[in-house]
């Protein structure tokens, strides 16, 4: 895989203030990690552009939504781990 600039990990449902403000600050040279209410943008149709977009599949598969990943690429727990080492820095919001 390649280096990602910032990891963004996004546990917020689409309808969160705080989800709005992190696709606000996802560059192309940025990863973003959906997980916890944050794979609901898999479902809402509002799957952000961002240059490298990843949905953790437990959180997925624990909505019902394993099946909509989209543009978005599947990640386990060891997936997850693998992408914050790649990442010069990881935000949580």
């Amino acid at each position: 895989m390649t280096a990602i600039k910032t990891l963004h990990i996004l546990n917020k449902s689409p309808d969160h203030p705080r989800a709005a403000k992190c696709l606000e600050m996802v560059s192309r040279e940025d990863g973003l990690l959906l997980i916890g209410g944050g794979v609901l943008f898999l479902a809402a149709a509002k799957l952000p552009d961002a240059g490298k977009l990843f949905a953790l599949s437990p959180d997925a598969d624990a909505r019902g939504l394993g099946h909509l990943t989209g543009n978005a690429s599947a990640v386990d727990f060891n997936g997850m781990v693998a992408l914050s080492l790649q990442a010069q820095r990881v935000i949580s919001w």
